[in-house]
C-alpha cells in the first residue's frame, strides 16, 4: 500500500493513511487531549506561528496541529484522490 501525502499548509504534509481523525480544537475535551499529548512529547506544531484550527490524530498517538481547517484538508484529500483516479484511467 502506497503512502498518500496531503498538504496541510505552509510546506507541511502528512501521511493521510496514518491519520485517524481531524478534530476542531475549539472543544474542551480536545483541549484536554492536546494538553496530554503535549506532556507526553507527541505533539507536532505545523502552524508556523499561526492560530491552530485543526488537530490531526494519528494511529501512533501523535497529534499534529494545522493552521488550516479540517474542511480544507478534506477538500485537498478528495481533490488528490480524484486526480490519482484520472491518472489510473489513462
Amino acid at each position: 500500500m502506497a503512502t498518500e501525502l496531503v498538504h496541510i499548509g505552509f510546506g507541511s504534509v502528512i501521511a493521510i493513511n496514518r491519520a485517524i481523525a481531524f478534530l476542531s480544537i475549539n472543544q474542551q475535551p480536545i483541549k484536554r487531549l492536546l494538553r496530554e499529548v503535549r506532556e507526553k512529547g507527541l505533539l507536532i506544531d505545523a502552524t508556523h506561528g499561526r492560530k491552530a484550527k485543526t488537530a490531526i490524530l494519528f494511529d501512533t498517538g501523535h497529534m499534529v496541529l494545522a493552521a488550516v481547517t479540517a474542511e480544507t484538508i478534506a477538500h485537498r484529500l478528495v481533490t488528490a484522490s480524484m486526480l490519482s483516479e484520472e491518472k489510473v484511467e489513462l
